[in-house]
């Protein structure tokens, strides 16, 4: 049923556009036979501003924050957060823009709707994924892992879902996935694909902006709780990455979008609005700051109401911004704030291949040492320069020119070159075009990490069924000498891809040790041997690599029921991730309040010979797994435990950096996508 008809005002609609101008976007009306939505607006409406002052510097402060998390998690743990913020610019904008279309010419026009979507996005976006695999090829490494994945789910805006199918992790990943970033681009552009059509059905089928506002907050409200269900607390990639579950924030800037309109709610118009609108803003502001400083990607909090805070936060500070200049979009409008927000797509698509690129080609660095800050402040300088050449010379002449006037311009801009400088630019993009394609045909199909955990398969599991010792009868822990075959092991893929070199230096070590493995699993595999008999007198736990060594009570609970007659050395963790340093403290706090308990300080070794880790930067290579294995041994001293001289005849004679002597396990080894 057609919506009934309204007039409008055509003075304000023939109000000229431009900065500080006004007009009117609310709409109501039947949709035409075309499939656009003809206008409508209540008269005597006040006009809205047709740009929102402060928008740039609110993007700056999300790709900042964004560019933190993404240098150093440690500094900035909820820095992801600025994804959300964009969710709720993109989906406010869109909104604005599709309702502001409809107020000035009578219909929204969708497929040049989506045309000046693609005219905005795409070229920035393929010279990007061009340029960084051509990029990446030359660097080496693991790089270009699954590149032709990567690629397909970039350049088609499916990339989180791709990633979805494949188990990836977006906050424990093994393997340096280039575009990874590229998952809230998807977000995004299917929200761009269906949203106006939406958005047409809505107001031609639903007259009234209060009911229209109020599905959109069931939408969001729908999003948020799916999200929250949904959620493993293990493996939370699905729920974040999920277009459904996560689609909260764009339904959230939409409804915002509709509130603001000139037929929207007249709270927004009215006295107190105005008053308090500021306040609300500060709380908004502050309520972001606290949720990137405090919110941790590795807690359910996160995704059970973290994400959904940051969100309204972010439409209290864009409530506040309509109505002319304020002191607010004074501070949001300096100078380097606007800069960067008017980048920020460019930055958001370069910074983390670069990131990447930069960290595959200068040498291994310790972390937070000055060559390690210097290797990131050049990628972050890089990713600036290149944004800002894009957004010049690339985002700008298509957006404003198109894509047939730009490739004109281009063609007489080559025509008019001389001889030698055509046959060196076409040569140029040829090697270009040819060493992308090589990139893609050559690409390898497993990391680093996964060939080191294929290889360490056969020294992993097995051996408590043949040869396990005695359970501990409650006699006085074990001193002095000790073999392999005294100690049990459990841990995650640390423990795992270090198998080999524990195996030929400590013959007859049960190690039990599995991919992705979280403390708990850990725990949990202690509490089954337990209860199966087969744990020995000394005891190794290398775990938290994923999500860290961060419940104290857990790790307090394990070595309850070890008891104090096993030795137990606790392997602490290296790597990036904010959680690093709290969980070696807990591990130290808890290690220091027992005698039976000693740290092994992996994150030191790994420190002074950051060579000796793989491409991941966390986990050991070939020769760091006899590190791994060495200051395990050390901390056995601490606990008066001597290894008894190796046994050759017990365990592998060779550096497993040769060729093994033996064949391959034919036992797949397990997913390789974390720690």
């Amino acid at each position: 049923m057609a919506a009934p008809a309204v007039t409008r005002d055509r003075s304000r609609a023939t109000r000229p556009e431009g900065r500080g101008s006004t007009g009117p976007t609310g709409s109501t009306g039947p949709t035409g036979s075309t499939g656009t939505a003809r206008r409508g607006r209540m008269a005597g409406t006040p006009p809205t501003p047709w740009r929102i002052h402060g928008l740039d510097g609110l993007r700056a402060i999300a790709i900042i924050a964004v560019l933190v998390f993404h240098v150093r998690p440690a500094s900035l743990r909820g820095g992801f957060i600025g994804v959300d913020v964009f969710f709720v610019i993109s989906g406010y904008l869109i909104t604005t823009l599709l309702l502001r279309e409809l107020a000035k010419n009578g219909r929204i026009d969708l497929p040049a709707f989506w045309v000046r979507r693609a005219r905005r996005l795409l070229p920035a976006l393929v010279t990007v994924v061009v340029a960084s695999t051509v990029l990446a090829l030359v660097a080496g490494g693991d790089l270009l892992v699954d590149i032709g994945r990567h690629i397909i789910g970039a350049v088609t805006f499916s990339n989180n879902w791709l990633e979805i199918g494949a188990g990836s992790s977006y906050f424990e990943a093994a393997t340096p996935n280039l575009f990874v970033n590229f998952w809230s681009l998807a977000v995004e552009e299917q929200f761009y694909l269906v949203w106006p059509v939406i958005t047409v059905v809505l107001l031609a089928a639903v007259s009234s902006t209060r009911l229209r506002i109020g599905l959109l907050a069931a939408g969001a409200l729908a999003s948020a709780l799916a999200m929250a269900l949904l959620l493993d607390p293990d493996a939370p990639t699905r729920v974040y990455y999920g277009t459904d579950t996560h689609a909260f924030g764009l339904l959230i800037g939409a409804g915002l979008a509709l509130a603001l309109a000139p037929d929207g709610p007249r709270f927004f118009r009215g006295r107190a609005w105005q008053r308090w609108r500021f306040a609300g803003a500060g709380a908004g502001a502050i309520a972001l700051v606290v949720l990137m400083m405090r919110v941790d990607g590795a807690a359910p909090f996160a995704y059970r109401g973290g994400l959904v805070l940051a969100s309204l936060a972010t439409a209290a500070i864009i409530a506040a911004l309509p109505g002319g200049p304020s002191p607010l979009t004074r501070i949001l409008e300096a100078g380097p704030l606007a800069w960067i927000g008017r980048r920020s797509y460019g930055i958001y698509m370069w910074h983390w291949p670069v990131l990447l690129i930069v960290t595959a080609v200068l040498p291994a660095a310790t972390a937070d040492s000055g060559a390690w800050w210097a290797g990131k402040m050049l990628a972050v300088g890089l990713t600036i320069a290149l944004a800002a050449a894009s957004f010049t010379w690339i985002e700008n002449p298509v957006r404003r020119l198109g894509f047939i006037e730009t490739l004109r311009r281009a063609r007489a801009w080559f025509g008019a070159r001389r001889p030698r400088g055509k046959v060196v630019t076409a040569a140029a993009g040829a090697a270009v075009l040819a060493a992308f394609v090589v990139a893609w045909a050559t690409a390898p199909t497993q990391n680093s990490l996964e060939r080191a955990m294929a290889e360490a398969a056969e020294y992993v599991g097995g051996a408590a069924q043949t040869d396990a010792a005695a359970t501990p009868d409650g006699s006085e822990r074990v001193t002095g000498e000790i073999t392999g075959s005294d100690i049990s092991s459990f841990g995650d893929s640390m423990l795992y891809v270090a198998a080999p070199a524990l195996a030929a230096e400590l013959p007859g070590i049960d190690i039990d040790a599995e991919s992705n493995r979280q403390w708990p699993a850990v725990a949990e595999a202690i509490d089954d041997a337990l209860a199966a008999g087969t744990v020995r007198d000394v005891v190794i736990i290398a775990a938290g690599t994923n999500a860290g060594a961060r419940d104290v009570a857990l790790i307090d609970a394990t070595l309850d029921a070890l008891g104090p007659d096993r030795s137990v050395v606790l392997v602490n963790i290296y790597g990036s991730s904010f959680w690093v340093e709290e969980s070696n403290d807990n591990l130290a706090a808890v290690a220091a309040a027992r005698e039976n308990v000693a740290v092994a300080d992996w994150h030191q070794a790994a420190t002074e010979h950051p060579d000796r880790l793989q491409p991941d930067r966390t986990h050991p290579d070939m020769e760091g797994m006899y590190l791994y294995s060495a200051v395990v041994q050390d901390a056995f001293g601490e606990l008066g435990l001597d290894v008894a001289p190796e046994d050759t005849s017990a365990g592998p004679a060779t550096d497993p950096s040769d060729e093994p002597a033996t064949e391959p396990s034919t036992e797949p080894a397990p997913d390789a996508t974390g720690g």
